[in-house]
């Protein structure tokens, strides 16, 4: 069965969702297929980046409400084995990183791209949206940093990481992380390992029905 992963590497979610998918995954006795697809939880221009806790205190009342908010998120990361440091992520537009995302991808490895993405951002500070910063981000996982820098300076997979965000919101998805299963089943939300197996055989007893 194929699972489909729309989510952002920005999203504390998405990478809550993402550890708890592979505990299901470690115990469940099925063979699954991951294929990660793009979101962008804010797809607005960041022409310099500044502390997270600035930029959503903006938003939402005040830096000591964005504080509550992250205290909340990583209380519950810390249950899914994941350190989170808000007080070193910056904001970042993320298309460049989602490209890289396809670049590993085509490459197969999807994985250990996004995985790495996700601790660069919410453990190390490490300014996503920078096109520098994606190729050092590459260079551990085996890439060449500086093809890495050159895809990433040209317009290559732009058109198409365009349409497959047009795509996502045509599909309805309007928040991360979604996981859609065979193409048919959506569950929304970093839900808990058990929610999740019991999706995943819920939705191949349906397939398995249909065949």
């Amino acid at each position: 069965m194929e699972i489909e992963i729309y989510a952002d590497v920005v999203c504390p979610w998405c990478y809550i969702g993402k550890r708890r998918l592979e505990e299901a995954l470690a115990v469940h006795p099925g063979e699954v297929t991951l294929r990660y697809r793009p979101f962008q939880l804010d797809p607005s221009p960041v022409p310099e980046p500044r502390p997270l806790v600035e930029g959503l205190g903006a938003k939402f009342g005040g830096a000591e409400r964005a504080r509550q908010m992250f205290a909340q998120v990583t209380e519950v990361a810390a249950g899914a084995g994941l350190t989170l440091d808000f007080d070193r992520a910056v904001t970042a537009n993320t298309f460049d990183a989602h490209r890289l995302i396809r670049y590993a991808a085509e490459r197969g490895r999807a994985a250990e791209t996004i995985e790495a993405l996700f601790r660069a951002y919410f453990t190390e500070g490490v300014d996503v949206g920078s096109r520098a910063a994606l190729a050092t981000v590459a260079a551990p996982i085996g890439f060449d940093g500086t093809e890495v820098r050159a895809f990433l300076d040209s317009d290559a997979g732009v058109a198409e990481l365009a349409a497959e965000l047009a795509a996502a919101r045509e599909l309805g998805v309007t928040s991360v992380p979604t996981f859609v299963l065979a193409g048919k089943y959506a569950i929304s939300g970093a839900q808990e390992p058990e929610t999740l197996l019991a999706a995943l055989a819920e939705a191949e007893r349906r397939e398995s029905d249909q065949a």
